[in-house]
């Protein structure tokens, strides 16, 4: 198993501030998530909910359906930004941490958000297309975050990864540590971001990561295409002091 714990950064000249907003922003919602169970199933997305548009309230087929936002459709957004326990929340912001920072630095602040968002937003809408009817929450930075990982594939496919491989931390590429992650939400569909009881036992949405990937891949495609210019680094400064510095990177 591939546990990434950090990256190489060394060509970033500012904090990613997007990325560290919306960690803080997930871990306040999830904290007044402790303090409120209620809000949990109230503003977390309920497939039929969406697929209604009607505000779902009181038990329905044994899970508990509190008010939600008016219109139902905020939830798409409010669910990003909650999550099923302290595992859940722990994983996804150390994988927003390590990725998030140097898509930002490519994209822009305003667009890295706006790619955040969409990611998230397609993501969701993969899951709901699995059980249109389903009345279990869904919840999660796993889609969004699904996103800033494929993205992170095509624009910076050799960028070393330290990661935990077998008892060992190693340096690999990219290329390598994310592709197996991708190939591992197809075959196990490793994470979750479904909450399924009181207890906050959950499934695991195997369409929300598949669909975000996607999703993040695509939008990455066509930064690569359409920004040509590299934002400003230490190592792009390096290299137009000194040309033949290229060689060390």
């Amino acid at each position: 198993m591939i546990f990434p714990i950090s990256d190489d950064d060394r060509h970033l000249l500012h904090p990613a501030w997007v990325s560290i907003s919306l960690l803080a922003a997930n871990v306040a919602l999830f904290l007044w998530q402790l303090m409120d169970p209620a809000f949990t199933y109230g503003w977390s997305v309920i497939p039929a909910e969406i697929t209604s548009g009607r505000d779902l309230v009181g038990e329905v087929r044994g899970i508990p359906q509190t008010p939600g936002p008016s219109p139902i459709f905020l939830t798409v957004f409010s669910a990003m930004f909650m999550h099923g326990g302290w595992a859940h929340l722990g994983g996804n912001m150390l994988y927003l941490w390590i990725f998030g920072d140097n898509v930002e630095h490519r994209f822009g602040g305003l667009k890295f958000l706006v790619f955040y968002l969409v990611s998230g937003i397609v993501a969701t809408f993969a899951q709901i297309a699995t059980d249109p009817g389903s009345v279990i929450p869904n919840l999660g930075a796993s889609g969004a975050i699904s996103g800033v990982l494929g993205a992170y594939l095509v624009l910076f496919p050799r960028n070393r990864v330290n990661a935990v491989f077998f008892f060992r931390i190693v340096s690999l590429p990219a290329v390598f540590v994310i592709g197996m992650w991708a190939l591992m939400q197809f075959i196990n569909g490793a994470g979750s971001i479904a909450v399924t009881d009181e207890t906050g036992g959950g499934g695991v949405a195997y369409a929300a990561h598949i669909g975000g990937f996607v999703a993040g891949v695509a939008m990455g495609l066509v930064a690569r295409a359409r920004m040509k210019s590299e934002p400003d680094s230490v190592f792009r400064r390096q290299y137009q002091h000194d040309p033949a510095s290229r060689r060390y990177w």
